[in-house]
């Protein structure tokens, strides 16, 4: 499985930087663990809070920023079943509510930014944990599994729901 990347990085910071290959590697890791092998394509955006707010406000109507936007592509089945590359969609992740969130969870920036990647793929190819208690049980289960094969702690353990 080839990951094909756009990375746009609005917001750069000594406290999170970020490496294209690292973030390949979580998407695939991903993409493995749903057992999706095609071929893929995604676009990621790390924006400013202004930004994150703007699209949040104009396509969730929620006015204020948030950690990740998922914009999946929606192209019809008939055109998916003959590209061979399947263009997943793009993600928009706030870097500022990001860390801010790191700190208030006493994470490493990098491992919440790595557990938004994965949410927001995961968003990216059908699954919402805003539609049901089932749904978001299910999703964060997946999340976890996919955290701990990369490496990382359950992101859950320190957050009250």
């Amino acid at each position: 499985m080839k990951i094909s990347l756009s990375l746009q990085q609005d917001v750069l910071t000594p406290e999170l930087v970020l490496k294209r290959a690292y973030i390949k590697k979580v998407i695939e890791t991903t993409l493995r663990y749903i057992q999706l092998a095609q071929d893929s394509e995604i676009g990621i955006a790390c924006v400013d809070s202004d930004a994150s707010q703007t699209l949040n406000a104009e396509y969730r109507h929620k006015d204020k920023p948030t950690n990740v936007l998922s914009f999946p592509s929606d192209l019809p089945e008939d055109v998916l079943k003959v590209i061979d590359i399947l263009p997943l969609g793009d993600l928009v992740i706030c870097i500022p509510v990001v860390l801010q969130e790191a700190k208030e969870q006493n994470k490493a920036p990098l491992e919440h930014f790595t557990h938004m990647l994965v949410h927001g793929t995961l968003h990216l190819i059908g699954y919402d944990h805003e539609t049901s208690t089932e749904d978001a049980e299910e999703m964060e289960a997946i999340e976890i599994e996919i955290l701990a094969k990369l490496g990382l702690d359950n992101p859950y353990l320190s957050i009250d729901h």
